[in-house]
């Protein structure tokens, strides 16, 4: 009986044992299947990335396009017939320091370069495809164009005011190009304030690549507000033309000051104490100071007469407007204008410097009419070509909407501690 129950016993333990050898194995758990991601496909440039082995880099000082080709493969000899092949549209000795290009390689074990593609700015490029023909071409990103509307206050500049509102200062430059031949920018006071309808550029809908145009604004300065509206394009410069809301031309035959953003370090007087000569003597011009190697414009269409220099007035350009106008530009770290030449409204004529007698660096500006220095501003300066009577209708039916929207935009108010 004994034996039986061993046996019995023996039997219970068998059964439990492969029992519990299930349900160990059930509890292992089933293979995952793993799928293969496949990675975005990037496309730039026209070309599929993917295909590619990419390489980017920058121009650096004393680069050039057959040493970096060189460092990717491409022999001294495959890279002068590349350079014959493409000169009429890529020339490779003018590539500039601090521009991004693009190397495409063949993804293989010889890693070919198939590709070299340089960015002329942010939107243009061009690509020297040696896939299979040598070529080149220009090409641009693909841009979009997104309107905005602003508003803001001055409290010390026009830039700063940018600045406040979160703008971009290529906006300041805009509106400063407008209104050149209307207003004063070293005048320009606390509490001025302006409105603007413009367009931005943006790369691939998101990268932002600077200022389209101004569409519509208006700028009060002294109170006084003062409207532009874009209407056309200059035959000549291709340039966009503005008028008011009566359709007169804010551009005049000259410009208010000859060069961009500074300050009036001294006016035009009868007296004033010479700085370097230590006397008492007439000042007839006026004195821009700006630092060393800022843009001289010409501030009118002309002929230079003179482009010299003498002890006192240093490097100096004369230009002669017409029979009536004639304007110069003092103390030049440079010139860039030779006698004869003909130059028009804002051409670049020279650099501000210290030239002569000058203790700064600055520009002086002297203006003549019929041959006696005056004072410009206190000139009656004559406008340039109005806007034709026929094309008038349309015009005014431009801007009635766009005068509409500017009125919608609320103006900005300079805050109680900065009044």
């Amino acid at each position: 009986m004994k034996n039986i129950y061993l046996v019995a016993a023996l039997v219970v333990s068998v059964f439990l044992w492969s029992c519990g050898e299930d349900k160990k194995e059930s509890k292992t758990p089933k293979e995952e299947v793993k799928i293969k991601k496949t990675p975005p496909q990037i496309k730039e440039y026209g070309f599929l990335l993917n295909d590619y082995e990419v390489v980017r880099d920058t121009i650096r000082l004393g680069d050039s396009f057959g040493g970096i080709m060189d460092a990717n493969g491409v022999t001294r000899g495959e890279v002068f017939r590349i350079s014959e092949k493409v000169k009429d549209t890529f020339n490779p000795a003018r590539i500039v320091a601090g521009k991004p290009y693009t190397i495409l390689k063949s993804k293989d074990t010889s890693a070919t370069v198939k590709a070299f593609i340089y960015e002329n700015d942010r939107i243009n490029y061009t690509v020297v495809d040696l896939a299979d023909s040598i070529r080149a071409y220009r090409a641009k990103k693909p841009v979009t164009i997104k309107r905005k509307v602003a508003s803001g206050v001055i409290t010390s500049s026009l830039s700063g005011a940018m600045d406040n509102e979160g703008l971009s200062i290529l906006l300041a430059d805009k509106i400063a190009d407008i209104y050149r031949w209307k207003i004063d920018f070293f005048k320009i006071q606390k509490g001025d304030q302006f409105k603007l309808i413009y367009n931005e550029k943006y790369i691939n809908d998101t990268v932002y690549a600077g200022v389209e145009n101004i569409e519509a604004a208006v700028l009060t300065h002294y109170k006084n507000p003062y409207y532009a509206f874009e209407f056309g394009k200059d035959s000549v410069s291709g340039f966009a033309k503005y008028y008011d809301e009566e359709a007169n031309s804010l551009q005049s035959f000259f410009l208010k000051a000859p060069l961009k953003f500074s300050r009036i370090s001294s006016r035009y007087t009868k007296r004033r104490f010479h700085p370097v000569q230590k006397r008492w003597k007439a000042h007839k011009g006026t004195d821009y100071a700006a630092p060393t190697g800022t843009p001289i414009w010409s501030t009118a269409d002309g002929v230079v007469i003179k482009s010299s220099y003498t002890r006192g007035n240093g490097n100096y350009v004369k230009v002669r407007h017409n029979d009536k106008y004639t304007t110069q530009y003092l103390h030049m770290s440079k010139r860039n204008a030779k006698v004869g030449q003909r130059v028009k409204q804002g051409d670049v004529i020279g650099y501000v410097g210290s030239t002569g007698l000058a203790t700064g660096p600055h520009v002086c500006y002297r203006f003549w009419v019929h041959g006696r220095q005056v004072d410009p501003y206190k000139q009656n300066l004559p406008s340039s070509e109005p806007l034709k009577e026929e094309l008038k209708p349309d015009y005014f039916l431009h801007i009635d909407d766009l005068r509409k929207q500017l009125e919608e935009i609320p103006f900005k108010k300079l805050p109680p501690k900065i009044l």
